[in-house]
Parts: structure tokens; C-alpha cells; sequence
């Protein structure tokens, strides 16, 4: 599988930097707080390397695994582990592209909405605790709000700006116009904000966590 990441594109397309820079200390510290009083489990780490232990050490040995499609999970190296042997989860993901029939593909890839960890990022997280992902498909998101058994989440603290509307803009002005130049080099078409979902709260404890690497990854 290709794996793209956002020193690809970065050069390449106009987005509001003012978006999309590293927080200070007490943002970060903000921004943990705020998540864990809207009930999610926050996590900082400080490198990717970091990041990608906490996953592998997260998730449970034989638990079925899916996630949707993420640069930030490609920049830590997680799709490049999920992709090897060197773990003994069942891989939902090369259960479906090992199918040879669209309609088919496409019922197991919804089914895997259901996998005991699904993984994915958002683009952009309030220091107010609201996350916000946006998808044109619908794919990578359609886990987050019930589906999945457990959410893990992770995203460079650069997504973290000051509030819910500071968030939405960051989706236009720097998530999708990188995301479209991918698309057109992965898919040949442009990308397109047509899903869109702004997670505010968690109700179920320890479901969702957010891993927040101190480093600028994805977008």
C-alpha cells in the first residue's frame, strides 16, 4: 500500500499556518483537561515513536482491528505495523481488500465499523474539548461516534486551536485543501467536505482515547 504523508503536499498548497502550529505547555494542558472533562481519556506522548508503543501496547492481543484512512497514523508508522507480522491482531483491513467484488468489499468494510479497536485522527481539537473530522466518504469517521468496541485517536497537538469555530475553520482552511491534493494524486478526483462530525462528548468511560503527540503530524 502507498503510503503518503503531509511532507508531500505541504509545499505544494496554500492553508492558514496561523492553524496549524505547535501549542505551548499550558494549551496542551488546556486542552487534556477540557477532553477529560467531556469524558475522553487524553494521552500525550512525545514523540511518534512514542505514540506507536502506546498503541501496540494498547490494543489487545487477537482483538480485531480497523482503522480509517489517516496520515497522521502513516507519519507514526502504525499502517506500516499493521501492514507486517510483528502483531497477532486480526487485520480487518486485509480481510477487505483481499476481497474481489465491490459490493462485497463494501458490506465488509461497513461491517468492520464494529472492530473492537478502530483507529483513526481528527482534524482539529478545541482547546475547548471538542474534536472535529471530516470525511467525503463518510469511511473513516463512521466508527468514531458508536460503532467501534474502542476509539483510539491520535493527532500532532499542531490540530489543537483555541475553539469550536477555530476548529471548524481549521477542517476548510488547512485539512481539506491538503486532503484534496491527495486525493487527486491517490484517486485522480478531487476531495470534498461532505461528512463532517463534531464529537463533543463521550459517555462511555475509557472508549475514546486521544493520543496527543508533541510533534506537527498530519493534517
Amino acid at each position: 500500500m502507498s503510503q503518503q504523508t503531509k511532507a508531500d503536499y505541504i509545499d505544494d498548497v496554500a492553508i492558514d499556518e496561523a492553524l496549524d502550529n505547535n501549542p505551548t505547555d499550558e494549551q496542551i494542558a488546556a486542552t487534556v483537561d477540557a477532553l477529560a472533562d467531556r469524558g475522553f481519556a487524553p494521552v500525550v506522548v512525545d514523540t511518534a515513536e512514542d505514540a506507536l508503543q502506546y498503541l501496540v501496547d494498547t490494543i489487545s492481543e487477537d482483538a480485531s482491528v480497523m482503522s480509517g484512512h489517516s496520515t497522521t497514523l502513516e507519519e507514526i508508522g502504525f499502517m506500516s505495523y499493521l501492514e507486517s507480522e510483528d502483531h497477532g491482531w486480526e487485520a480487518l483491513s486485509d480481510e477487505i481488500w483481499s476481497i474481489d467484488d465491490d459490493e462485497k468489499r463494501a458490506d465488509a468494510r461497513r461491517n468492520a465499523q464494529t472492530a473492537e479497536y478502530f483507529l483513526g485522527s481528527v482534524n482539529a481539537i478545541a482547546q475547548t474539548g471538542e474534536l472535529v473530522a471530516a470525511d467525503a466518504s463518510g469511511s473513516r469517521i463512521g466508527a468514531y461516534p458508536f460503532a467501534a468496541k474502542n476509539l483510539l485517536l491520535v493527532s500532532g497537538v499542531n490540530k489543537i486551536v483555541a475553539d469550536l469555530d477555530a476548529a471548524l475553520d481549521r477542517v476548510e482552511s488547512v485539512a481539506y485543501p491538503l486532503e484534496n491534493e491527495r486525493a487527486q494524486e491517490a484517486y485522480g478526483t478531487e476531495s470534498v467536505i461532505a461528512k463532517q462530525l463534531i464529537y463533543r462528548f463521550e459517555a462511555t468511560e475509557d472508549r475514546t482515547t486521544i493520543v496527543l503527540v508533541r510533534e506537527s503530524l498530519g493534517y
